[in-house]
């Protein structure tokens, strides 16, 4: 017999709007706690910086989105929505149909969604939850932060983390840092080039966020020096593209007269490091008693990165894998979780679902895979994907988009600069709006 439960949804940005959505087509009774007074989360752009631009002071000012003006797209906008309601070119005001668009069509799609399934009313906003814990067996207590700064409570059967990912940076440790007299900032601060007008950059980390400000910066500072494993750039011609960038193994250390020395022995002064090595997971507010732990950036032990075996299923996350794509993993996740919460799909045992986490961890480790990626799934995506597809009685991950996103990997390597805009894959593309073409969308 299916059951409907109480959930809260913690954060209302891409994977809150489509939990919530999930969760009550199920039949369960959602509330949705955002801090913000808007939907969106990360893709909410404020040309504001925290009070610290490294991120590191606990006392910061905090700012949530990590978005630079111009950020557009790394994935074609064919594999990012969710399924039943495709990110296609809309009409209106503003819009913006490129296949790979800027941030500001990203919110409005999701505001399009959320208007669609008429989440918003399912959203509590200015409402800051500070705690989340067992009240009881079978009952989560919330206490939360109102826009009035009273603290109050509510329990639920359930709690659903959706807070992302991007607002706790993770800063790079290099012996002499806390003597070197340059400036450092974090890549969740950068906003635009000109601050950096002039100046020797020193770019530590060239995933997604240092390809893109290493592009910005070039001709607006004087030098950039990008410091990485040797790994990203055997697999980019960026020389020819960047051509004031130079590429230098990782930093050794940090000397009291502004210069650096990389691990190869060259030696460089500089003005400012831009640390774009990614970002940390944050859960202040959940209380497990030490069960769920976040141990060089691995949360668990998770079950298939959702469940925490001895909480489940009380307690689930959505949106912790990484290198994949965003909203058709939360929908399989959340509509998992909605599945289990309803007694629809059966969990495994804790011990069954211990051993699976077990056997996963001992895979990475056998492949040499380090801790702080267990959540990355990079060329695994479509394995993932297909498994909660399979579980939850959904259909298999289409094949277009398995061949799309392999297809725009390939491509971005050999043509960073200009993959935005000229990529066309037109069977491929010719495919996805076929399947499209089964939905109603406005």
């Amino acid at each position: 017999m299916q059951q409907s439960r109480r959930v809260a949804v913690i954060g209302a940005g891409a994977g809150g709007l489509v939990s919530a959505r999930e969760l009550s087509r199920e039949g369960h009774h959602v509330v949705v706690f955002e801090r913000n007074t808007q939907i969106g989360g990360t893709w909410v752009y404020s040309p504001e910086i925290e009070s610290d631009p490294l991120g590191i002071d606990p006392n910061r000012t905090r700012m949530h989105s990590s978005l630079y003006k111009s950020l557009r797209t790394n994935l074609p906008r064919e594999l990012m929505g969710v399924r039943d309601y495709p990110f296609v070119p809309r009409e209106g005001e503003d819009r913006d149909p490129r296949r790979f668009p800027s941030h500001p069509e990203v919110l409005k799609y999701l505001e399009d969604f959320a208007n669609e399934f008429g989440i918003c009313k399912l959203v509590r906003f200015r409402t800051e939850v500070v705690f989340a814990g067992l009240e009881e067996v079978g009952k989560w207590r919330v206490e939360f932060r109102c826009e009035n700064g009273d603290v109050d409570y509510d329990i639920f059967d359930a709690v659903v983390v959706c807070v992302g990912n991007y607002s706790e940076p993770h800063v790079a440790e290099i012996p002499g840092i806390d003597g070197w007299p340059g400036e450092q900032v974090h890549s969740h601060n950068y906003r635009d080039s000109e601050p950096f007008r002039g100046k020797v950059v020193v770019l530590i980390g060239y995933s997604f966020s240092g390809m893109d400000i290493s592009q910005e910066l070039n001709g607006v500072a004087k030098e950039i020096h990008i410091a990485c494993r040797s790994a990203k750039t055997e697999l980019l011609d960026t020389q020819s593209i960047i051509s004031n960038a130079s590429f230098h193994p990782l930093i050794k250390s940090l000397r009291e007269d502004g210069t650096m020395v990389f691990q190869d022995g060259c030696v460089i002064s500089a003005d400012v490091i831009l640390h774009c090595t990614g970002y940390k997971y944050h859960f202040p507010f959940l209380e497990t008693n030490g069960i769920v732990t976040v141990d060089d950036n691995r949360v668990g032990p998770l079950y298939q990165h959702v469940f925490p075996p001895a909480l489940a299923p009380g307690l689930s996350f959505v949106g912790l894998p990484f290198k994949a794509v965003p909203l058709p993993i939360f929908e399989l996740q959340s509509n998992w979780i909605a599945g289990i919460l309803s007694n629809r799909i059966a969990l495994p045992s804790k011990e069954e679902m211990l051993a699976d986490v077990k056997a996963f961890y001992e895979d990475l480790e056998a492949f040499g895979k380090p801790k702080h990626r267990t959540h990355e799934l990079g060329d695994d995506m479509p394995v993932y994907c297909n498994w909660l597809a399979t579980t939850c009685g959904c259909p298999a991950f289409e094949e277009w988009r398995k061949k799309m996103y392999i297809a725009i990997g390939i491509y971005k390597k050999a043509n960073l600069e200009t993959y935005r805009d000229d990529w066309q894959d037109n069977e491929l593309i010719r495919q996805a709006y076929e399947e499209f073409s089964k939905y109603k969308y406005k």
